[in-house]
């Protein structure tokens, strides 16, 4: 069985035992304000607060989170360090860092990595249905970037978060809709 399943240049083929359990653990973006990202990504977007960790001494906390359903959620461990080790096993979590301070600057932004010069571009998450979170979205008053049927890529959408970055929302399925409905 090849080890990949598509060809693109750079591919490694051959395998590679040491990295046998390796997990894509997280993605990390750095907020300005905490309440207001918590509230976003936990009520806007669903996402449950795994873990919290304070670093008092370099003065800053760190913000896991992820999808879990009520049934994976009964299986989070309560002990803190139990949960520590279940957090950073997991794949798919958000990390939020929050620099302590940067909430009371009213001046201080991060750079979203869309505005120039360009790097990081977004997150993705994906929706049963694009067209129905959307409109959940907009009653919310998220702000878009490109709304579903906006511009030639039809059936996704971009929002931002309260710190400006980019989050895609797609539904799994779009593309080979779209493709048997031509």
């Amino acid at each position: 069985m090849p080890k990949h399943f598509e060809q693109a240049p750079g591919l490694h083929h051959a395998p590679v035992p040491e990295t046998e359990g390796y997990v894509f653990n997280q993605t990390m973006m750095r907020i300005k304000d905490p309440e207001r990202s918590l509230d976003f990504y936990t009520r806007v977007l669903g996402m449950r607060l795994v873990r919290k960790l304070d670093f008092p001494e370099m003065e800053f906390t760190l913000y896991f989170l992820g999808y879990l359903d009520d049934k994976q959620a009964q299986s989070v461990p309560s002990d803190d360090g139990h949960r520590t080790t279940y957090t950073f096993g997991r794949e798919a979590m958000l990390e939020l860092t929050h620099n302590w301070g940067t909430e009371n600057d009213p001046e201080f932004a991060y750079h979203n990595g869309n505005d120039q010069p360009q790097g990081f571009g977004h997150i993705g998450i994906a929706v049963p249905d694009v067209y129905a979170a959307c409109e959940r979205f907009q009653k919310l008053d998220v702000d878009f970037v490109k709304k579903p049927d906006d511009g030639k890529m039809k059936g996704l959408a971009f929002i931002k978060d309260p710190d400006g970055y980019w989050i895609e929302i797609l539904q799994p399925n779009m593309l080979e809709k779209q493709r048997k409905d031509s």
